[in-house]
């Protein structure tokens, strides 16, 4: 049984991802199970911190990003919106290029609240991170959008 609410295969999150964060730190969905959302992260110019490394903010925006997903594709959108409401990340390992794959899977979906666990790995499998998050779940129709919609692109 999968975990998404209604037809998600007619959503572009890529599109939506046009002109945000998502988008400057070069993060893709690739995939969505029944239960679990995947993406990825380039370790880069864009997501290194002066030492050369991955930046753990970089980790969090990308375990945020993953969730948030994930909770907007696990709601009636028409009715509900997710916000983040709370994140935390232990950095394992450090990475100094290629990428990183995030998992995000359900550890509680409830009516007013989400959590959601991202493990964040490297190219070999190896934990780089992992994240919980806390999404509120707000009655009110969802206001994902693409840029166009948002006037942003």
């Amino acid at each position: 049984m999968s975990l998404w609410f209604g037809d998600v295969a007619a959503i572009d999150l890529t599109a939506m991802a046009s002109g945000t964060l998502i988008e400057n730190l070069g993060i893709e969905i690739v995939e969505l199970r029944d239960d679990a959302l995947v993406g990825r992260m380039p370790v880069d110019h864009r997501t290194v911190q002066p030492a050369g490394v991955l930046h753990g903010g970089a980790s969090v925006a990308l375990a945020e990003t993953l969730a948030s997903w994930a909770g907007y594709l696990a709601v009636d959108r028409e009715r509900f919106h997710v916000v983040g409401q709370e994140i935390n990340a232990n950095h394992i390992r450090p990475m100094f290029s290629g990428w990183v794959t995030a998992t995000a899977t359900p550890a509680a979906i409830g009516r007013r609240s989400h959590v959601w666990e991202v493990r964040i790995a490297d190219d070999a499998g190896k934990l780089v991170c992992i994240s919980r998050c806390t999404l509120a779940v707000i009655e009110q129709r969802s206001t994902y959008t693409t840029a166009d919609e948002r006037g942003s692109a």
